[in-house]
C-alpha cells in the first residue's frame, strides 16, 4: 500500500524537488515569492547567522530565548529575555550583521513562555496561514506572506500591495486567539 501511495506521489512531487543553492535548499516557496532568489537566499542566511550570533553572545547565554525571522533584509526579533539591556544587546548584535537593513526588535522582558503557550502560537500561525487563503484580492498568493506568532501576537511580513496587506490583516485579526496583528509588510504595487 505504501509503495502504491509513493508511486502516486512521485509525479506530483516532481516539481517540488528543492534546488540546492549555496548550501541552502530552495523549493516551491521561492517560486511564488516576490523577492528575487538572491534576496530569498540572503534572508535564509541572515536567519542562520543571526541565530548563531545570538547563541554565541556571552551577554545573552542562558538568559532567555530570541527568535529570528528575516524577510527582504528586515529582521524581526521575538522572544523573551530578562532585562532591557539584553533586549538592546540582541538588537545591536543583529543590526551589525552584513546585509541586515533594519531590525524590528519585539523581544519582551520576562520569563520564557511555557510549552502550552508555544503550542498555542504554533496553532495560531497555522490558523493565520489558513485564513490568508480567504483573501479575495486579485493575484494575491497567501504563500507570499510570512506569519510569525509570539505570545498571541501575529506578525505579518511580505512584499504585498496595500490592498493585499489590508485584506490579509482583516482576515488574520478574526482568527480566534489572536491578541494583536502587527503589519511589517513592505508595499509593492502590482505591475500593470
Amino acid at each position: 500500500m505504501a509503495a502504491l501511495l509513493l508511486a502516486g506521489l512521485v509525479p506530483v512531487l516532481g516539481g517540488c524537488v528543492p534546488l540546492l543553492v549555496g548550501g541552502v535548499a530552495v523549493g516551491a516557496a521561492a517560486a511564488h515569492d516576490r523577492r528575487d532568489y538572491t534576496t530569498f537566499i540572503d534572508d535564509q542566511q541572515i536567519d542562520f547567522v543571526a541565530t548563531a550570533a545570538l547563541d554565541d553572545e556571552p551577554g545573552l547565554k542562558g538568559r532567555g530565548r530570541v527568535s529570528v525571522t528575516s524577510y527582504n533584509y528586515l529582521v524581526l526579533l521575538t522572544g523573551q529575555v530578562r532585562s532591557e539591556a539584553e533586549v538592546a544587546l540582541a538588537g545591536g548584535v543583529v543590526s551589525r550583521l552584513p546585509k541586515v537593513r533594519k531590525v524590528v526588535n519585539e523581544v519582551t522582558i520576562g520569563p520564557d513562555i511555557d510549552f502550552a503557550r508555544k503550542s498555542e502560537d504554533v496553532l495560531l500561525t497555522s490558523r493565520a496561514k489558513l485564513a490568508l487563503f480567504k483573501v479575495e484580492v486579485p493575484d494575491f498568493d497567501p504563500t507570499r506572506v510570512t506569519v510569525v506568532t509570539e505570545n498571541g501576537v501575529v506578525y505579518l511580513l511580505g512584499l504585498v500591495s496595500v490592498a493585499e496587506g489590508d485584506a490579509a490583516v482583516e482576515q488574520v485579526r478574526y482568527v480566534p486567539g489572536v491578541v494583536q496583528v502587527v503589519k511589517l509588510f513592505e508595499y509593492q504595487e502590482p505591475k500593470t
